[in-house]
């Protein structure tokens, strides 16, 4: 078949022919790549060639073999993901420079140039979908079909999970089951001084995997900004890069320097986390935007296969399991996905993470002390107004994050809770842009304050603070601090309120070990009430950090995951057992 504007892709065009015979249940967002790809067959601009992905799929299914040395057999969502990298190209004209006849000098003239159309791939996609062995297939033919030099690297959160990409090839070097490998693999790569016909031409090395035919070399690099920058490769295959808890988009660091290589690919591979409002949060919103075209985002270069259930009612229907893992039944079977559907059922607390990663729906992070249930806002909206409390500060992040809680002692052993928090407006303008919006929701919902500056000043939070006391009428009894940073705040505090019900809190095991299980306690019976999203984010957030002896304080997973709310309920609590009498 020769290049055509009109012609439907082979792969996609069984697939969407499956779709639309009800065969294949499929969700928003695959829908919405579907039509980015009709699009691309409607626009005359584009041409679409099978005789790559054809390539590609004789090379695999001839040469390749799995893990274990098994014959390897595309899957048929192998073959769709391929055929949108590799089947379809644009013409444009460029300078190129052109050397004279006799070989001295040259000349730039302008050339049409053949080229392919997609540079990035994003695959998001159920836990169990073979995708990592999707993204070693494209690493293995890129590295020994391609006949120019090629630098490939291949990434993830740690190093082990990234040679993960490399087993693989090194089984099929090992195995050398098709005709080419046989060729590449003949001779001893010990073989140093002899005929270089004898010596071997693919071979796994401590460098990586490398052809010595063309000098190419595969090569496993970790995910760190610094480790990717400035790197001209070829191929990038970043793999889950959702998953890990990653602070920087490790995608845009090796575009950067891909970019100087023509027809580059970057594929990301990943499935669904449960690190909420990070850089992958981000990333995706990007996605969406590019597959929904809003504000006109138009961008035919970057590939998207995000496979999920639309809603949460679904996991209850395993005929749609298809939608998160389109290799159902194939590289995992139904029977494992069954299980894992028990297990949430049964255990709350591993529900965030199976709904993450085999199903594709985000949840609010990952919670290890407090379960998802537990986090959950209450839905009625409470006023306090005149009600005595106890009040935690949590001031340790004076340069970036203050945090207030009150707790209000209820009939049957309840609790009210309510929470100011305070940053700076510098803080604030460095956020990325999942975490702005997620602070903004605070702010509109008037748990979180953006004071100017680039520090916070204490006073001004204290001023604050004050005022929504007095318009609130709350009447503090007991005050609880972690005394860190808040000497200033806390010596105002004794002059204008007295000394007495002040109480000094010290982090650590021996004092935050008691509160922190009786708050526990409380939260499961879900005898804390609080109706801000705040509070359930920094729930969400906590880590309780155990010794030998059983004894537990709070640690922060990341420095960008607020726990301060919680640390300050935990001091206002503590405050409240000492000061009991104050509120009868």
């Amino acid at each position: 078949m020769s290049l055509s504007n009109t012609a439907t892709p082979k792969y996609y065009g069984m697939f969407r022919a499956a779709v639309m015979n009800g065969d294949i249940p499929v969700c928003e967002t695959v829908e919405l790549e579907m039509q980015r790809i009709d699009e691309l067959i409607a626009n005359p601009n584009y041409y679409y060639d099978d005789k790559a992905v054809e390539g590609f799929i004789h090379f695999c299914e001839d040469e390749l073999t799995l893990t274990d040395g098994s014959d390897l057999h595309l899957l048929d969502t192998f073959k769709l993901w391929a055929e949108e990298i590799f089947g379809w190209y644009e013409f444009e004209e460029r300078s190129v420079y052109e050397p004279y006849e006799d070989g001295h000098g040259g000349r730039y003239v302008q050339k049409v140039i053949k080229q392919r159309l997609v540079n990035k791939q994003y695959l998001i996609v159920g836990r169990g979908a073979a995708k990592t062995m999707y993204a070693s297939c494209l690493q293995n033919f890129f590295l020994n079909v391609d006949t120019s030099t090629t630098h490939q690297i291949t990434t993830a959160p740690t190093m082990r999970q990234a040679e993960e990409v490399l087993s693989p090839i090194r089984t099929s070097i090992t195995r050398s089951r098709g005709p080419m490998f046989q060729f590449f693999t003949a001779g001893s790569l010990q073989n140093t001084t002899g005929s270089k016909a004898n010596r071997t031409h693919l071979a796994s090395t401590k460098k990586g995997i490398q052809n010595f035919f063309t000098g190419s070399l595969l090569e496993v690099r970790p995910m760190s900004i610094d480790k990717l920058q400035g790197l001209q490769v070829k191929v990038a295959t970043v793999d889950e890069w959702l998953s890990g808890d990653v602070r920087e988009d490790p995608i845009v660091a090796i575009e950067q320097g891909a970019a100087k290589v023509d027809d580059y690919l970057i594929v990301a591979i990943s499935s669904e986390g449960t690190v909420r409002n990070g850089i992958g949060d981000s990333i995706k919103m990007d996605l969406m935007k590019i597959l929904r075209g809003e504000d006109d985002v138009y961008d035919p270069h970057t590939s998207i296969w995000w496979y999920k259930l639309d809603s949460i009612d679904e996991v209850g229907k395993p005929e749609r399991w298809l939608k998160a893992n389109p290799n159902l039944g194939t590289s995992v079977q139904y029977d494992t996905y069954q299980r894992e559907v028990e297990k949430a059922e049964r255990d709350p607390a591993v529900r965030n993470d199976i709904l993450a990663k085999r199903f594709g729906i985000p949840t609010e992070g990952y919670t290890y002390y407090f379960t998802y249930a537990e986090t959950i806002p209450h839905r009625r909206k409470r006023d306090y107004w005149k009600m005595s409390c106890a009040l935690g500060a949590d001031l340790s992040q004076g340069d970036d994050f203050c945090a207030f809680t009150f707790l209000f002692p209820l009939r049957d052993g309840r609790f009210g809770v309510k929470t100011r928090n305070y940053i700076s407006s510098s803080t604030m303008a460095k956020l990325h842009i999942a975490m702005r919006v997620k602070y903004e929701e605070f702010m509109r919902e008037g748990s979180l304050v953006v004071l100017e500056g680039t520090v916070l000043d204490m006073m001004e939070v204290y001023d604050d603070l004050d005022n929504h006391i007095a318009k609130c009428e709350y009447d503090v009894c007991c005050l609880g601090f972690d005394p860190y940073n808040a000497r200033e705040f806390v010596e105002r505090w004794e002059v204008e309120n007295g000394q007495y019900g002040i109480e000094k809190v010290i982090q650590g095991s021996k004092t935050e070990s008691v509160p922190l299980g009786e708050l526990k306690k409380l939260a499961e019976e879900r005898m804390l009430l609080f109706d801000e999203e705040l509070m359930s984010f920094a729930m969400g957030n906590c880590i309780a950090m155990e010794d030998t002896n059983g004894n537990r304080k709070l640690m922060k997973k990341r420095y960008d995951q607020k726990i301060d709310a919680v640390a300050a309920m935990m001091d206002a609590y503590v405050a409240y057992k000492l000061h009991k009498d104050m509120f009868a």
